[in-house]
């Protein structure tokens, strides 16, 4: 349906339905039915998406080892156990051992101390400043939650407005709409009263036309 904008009349505003204002599915609960069964009509009529929806997204193509992280919890199949291995220092297993094994024991024992030292590191650079690191991120963390929040407020005060100015819209078109459907009913009544009127004026004027021709004929 179309209604003209009474401040804007050269742009006349489209208003396809009125959902805070209509009571159809209320009034009669099997157009839900029929609505949801023309939904799903039309969209399995749809061989394709919209020219303006954007294809598909691939994730990670170019980092295989995230696609098959990707993969492996879709799959919803368990981490692989973690490798302890490297935290042990295991010797060589045969005796006498080799040249290469105790080579390979070495090199093991070389990159645990390194390992441990570097934690070392890293624990002593946490003892200083971690506890000011994790205060500033902390903050930064709060603000950036209060900001959120903060735009979040606003989005839902904003949304409501918009409802709400929606709901009065659809309210006063709704209400013009009732009040011009009851005027075309009284309308359409009273022309369908003065049809009938016509109906019975036009007999009563052939009655009256035959009684005078009757009349006419006696006295002659």
């Amino acid at each position: 349906m179309s209604i003209e904008n009474s401040e804007t009349p050269s742009a006349p505003a489209i208003f396809d339905s009125l959902p805070y204002y209509d009571n159809d599915l209320e009034r009669d609960p099997s157009l839900k039915e029929k609505a949801e069964k023309l939904i799903a009509r039309e969209v399995q009529s749809q061989s394709a998406f919209h020219p303006r929806v954007p294809p598909p997204v691939e994730l990670f193509s170019k980092n295989p080892l995230l696609q098959a992280e990707l993969a492996r919890v879709e799959a919803r199949q368990p981490l692989p156990p973690l490798d302890t291995t490297r935290y042990q220092l295991p010797g060589p297993t045969s005796v006498p051992a080799t040249e290469e094994q105790w080579k390979a024991a070495l090199d093991n024992a070389h990159a645990q101390i390194e390992h441990q030292r570097l934690r070392h590191s890293n624990i002593a650079l946490l003892q200083n400043y971690g506890a000011n690191a994790w205060r500033i991120q902390n903050h930064l963390l709060e603000a950036t939650a209060k900001n959120l929040e903060k735009s979040l407020e606003e989005l839902k005060e904003l949304t409501t407005e918009v409802n709400r100015d929606r709901k009065n819209t659809q309210t006063r078109i709704g209400n013009q709409l009732t009040t011009l459907e009851t005027r075309w009913t009284e309308l359409i009544s009273s022309v369908l009263q003065i049809e009938m009127a016509n109906v019975a004026l036009e007999g009563e004027i052939d009655r009256l036309g035959k009684r005078e021709a009757d009349l006419a004929a006696a006295t002659l």
